[in-house]
């Protein structure tokens, strides 16, 4: 049993790090956001797209990738148009509500890079080792491991990117990052499937 856990545990937590494009959407929202809102948004949506990854298996990988491009580049633009519509008036340790901060962080990255390398890698070890709920606790475990990474380091930066950029120059960054993942998302895509 513990055998399998940590196999997909480490299988999975070693494809997702190396160049994942989530690593860099939890660290932007987390410099956004308050740390756990992040953290919990993040975690339900792992706990989701891992699911489908052990129950349906293969199919995830069969995805079309012009739909995996599509759906990926407008979460990441969606975004990217909701920043750069917000006022640049710093407002004083304004704190979003929590909810919308899980909300946001949830739906960053369950919307966004279905069929990618890390799901790929659970509906394989599911397929192999015949324990769904064991490669989904290894799964989850990692995807949560490598989010809440990310996370800490996002709201490391947060104070003291508020300190030195003004709102506009936040702004400008954040939309200008989301937008090259987006692109960098429907490219990995089209070029690895196509």
């Amino acid at each position: 049993m513990l055998p399998i856990l940590f196999a997909t545990y480490g299988a999975v937590f070693a494809a997702e790090i190396v160049g994942d494009k989530l690593l860099y959407t939890t660290g932007v929202l987390a410099t956004r956001y308050r740390t756990v809102p992040v953290m919990i948004g993040m975690m339900v949506a792992f706990m989701a797209k891992m699911a489908v990854a052990v129950l349906v298996g293969k199919w995830v990988s069969t995805l079309p990738p012009l739909l995996v491009a599509a759906v990926t580049t407008l979460n990441f633009f969606a975004i990217a148009i909701t920043l750069w519509r917000k006022p640049d008036k710093r407002e004083i340790k304004k704190e979003y509500p929590d909810s919308r901060a899980a909300m946001v962080s949830f739906a960053a990255i369950f919307f966004s890079e279905w069929g990618d390398i890390g799901q790929i890698t659970a509906a394989t070890m599911s397929a192999r080792f015949n324990a769904p709920l064991l490669v989904w606790i290894g799964a989850v475990s990692a995807m949560v491991t490598k989010g809440a990474l990310a996370a800490s380091i996002g709201g490391a930066l947060r104070q003291w990117i508020q300190d030195h950029l003004s709102p506009k120059m936040i702004r400008y960054g954040a939309v200008g990052l989301l937008l090259i993942l987006g692109i960098l998302s429907a490219v990995e895509t089209l070029t690895e499937r196509g």
